[in-house]
């Protein structure tokens, strides 16, 4: 079957697709880019001071696609199976 075929050359090379390590992996990218998208989205909006980011729009734009791209890597890594095998 193609599809087990394509499972293992990705397995081979790549490792298990469903490992907790790149489970962790999204979550931590993912709340990492949101936290910074938070940062950037506040300095955008004027909220908060002190860099030539504030009160600057593209910015906050800038801002909510970066949380928006942390936001699909977190539900990417939460909705993956916890175990390497696969999923049932």
């Amino acid at each position: 079957m193609v599809v087990s075929d394509e499972r293992k050359v990705i397995k081979g090379k790549l490792g298990n697709v469903n490992s907790s390590v790149g489970r962790i992996a999204l979550i931590a990218i993912g709340l990492i880019a949101v936290i910074i998208g938070g940062i950037f989205a506040g300095q955008g909006m004027n909220l908060i001071p002190g860099s030539f980011m504030t009160g600057n729009r593209m910015w906050l734009f800038i801002g909510v696609i970066v949380a928006g791209v942390g936001i699909t890597l977190l539900v990417l890594g939460l909705r993956r199976p916890k175990t390497g095998g696969p999923s049932k």
